[in-house]
């Protein structure tokens, strides 16, 4: 049977396994329900660290930037991004251009960059017919049940992100950066403390080192803030990562991640950090309308392989500075 929780939201309820749920009852004022319970949904998101409320009827990108505003403090950029997205208004996108049949394995919405959100939204607009659900992970068990060697030796060194930029796979120079102009990209690398070399061919390659243990800047709490597994190449399928490595080179993947230090790290490394996501992974099948508002630093996400249309909103909110997050390691260029 479902329980509710001890949340300044009452009707809150949470099952083994899923994120709390709050179902809206019939008759709702679903379009100014948002700014009447404003706090009191923040305070749930950051007691819980995710919270999937139901039955707003959510039908299009208006209506979620509508939410974006009254619930957030203000919009978020997708700076550095990886892969393409559709952007509908400040701050409100389409769901990550990713192969259907291909998982996106647990992260943090852009904690490779110096500035990222600390509020994420996820609007279901249609509802796939078997499977993609945006799963969360809660970062400090994560951090809590990982091996002390493994996160102590993170700590220390921070993670190493590699880049190759191309315009065959994932986001163009242009697309990440939001220009083509190579003084203006190279600036942004410069202010941002990323290492960056232009290859012979036009392409660029770079290397940023980031934090990958930080505490949160409104809690205090230790979570485990990176895409270390999820930009590796051992968490690509094994045929794509051939592929990759056939076609580019070993030091040419688009992405690939390291220790701090620039030791590579092992399958089975990667296949752990996985493991322990899985451990605490909470998810819940989508239903058009639906919308899950995931604290960002205290919660990792993922997109699990889907059949059918699937059609999710994303909206990315009150940005943090990784400076505020007592990172462990100084982001600087080498």
């Amino acid at each position: 049977m479902p329980s509710s929780l001890t949340t300044a939201l009452p009707g809150l309820e949470s099952r083994p396994g899923r994120p709390p749920v709050l179902e809206l009852e019939p008759g709702t004022d679903t379009m100014s329900w948002p700014a009447q319970q404003r706090d009191a949904l923040r305070a749930a998101v950051a007691e819980h660290g995710a919270v999937l409320v139901r039955g707003l009827g959510l039908r299009d990108a208006d209506d979620v930037a509508a939410v974006l505003r009254q619930l957030a403090t203000g919009p978020a950029a997708d700076k550095e991004a990886f892969a393409l997205r559709e952007t509908y208004s400040d701050g409100v996108y389409s769901s990550t251009a990713w192969p259907s049949n291909q998982p996106m394995c647990m992260h943090h919405e852009l904690s490779y960059t110096q500035e990222f959100p600390g509020l994420m939204m996820f609007a279901c607009l249609t509802a796939p017919t078997e499977g993609g659900a945006t799963a969360v992970a809660d970062s400090a068990a994560v951090l809590d049940d990982l091996p002390p060697a493994l996160t102590e030796r993170f700590e220390r060194e921070g993670w190493l992100l590699t880049r190759s930029y191309n315009d065959e796979i994932g986001a163009s120079v242009a697309e990440a950066f939001g220009t083509e102009d190579r003084a203006a990209v190279e600036n942004y690398c410069r202010a941002n403390a990323i290492e960056f070399a232009w290859q012979p061919d036009g392409g660029l390659r770079t290397r940023q080192l980031r934090s990958a243990v930080v505490r949160h800047p409104v809690t205090g709490m230790r979570c485990w803030f990176n895409q270390i597994a999820f930009l590796n190449e051992w968490t690509t399928a094994p045929e794509v990562r051939e592929y990759l490595i056939d076609e580019y080179g070993a030091d040419g993947l688009p992405f690939n991640t390291r220790y701090g230090n620039g030791d590579p790290l092992t399958e089975d490394t990667v296949q752990l950090i996985n493991a322990v996501y899985d451990t605490h992974t909470s998810r819940q099948p989508w239903l058009a309308g639906d919308l899950l508002l995931v604290d960002n630093i205290r919660t990792a996400h993922s997109r699990e392989p889907f059949e059918g249309p699937r059609d999710v909103v994303v909206a990315m909110a009150d940005p943090v500075r990784l400076g505020d997050c007592s990172p462990t390691v100084q982001a600087a260029v080498r």
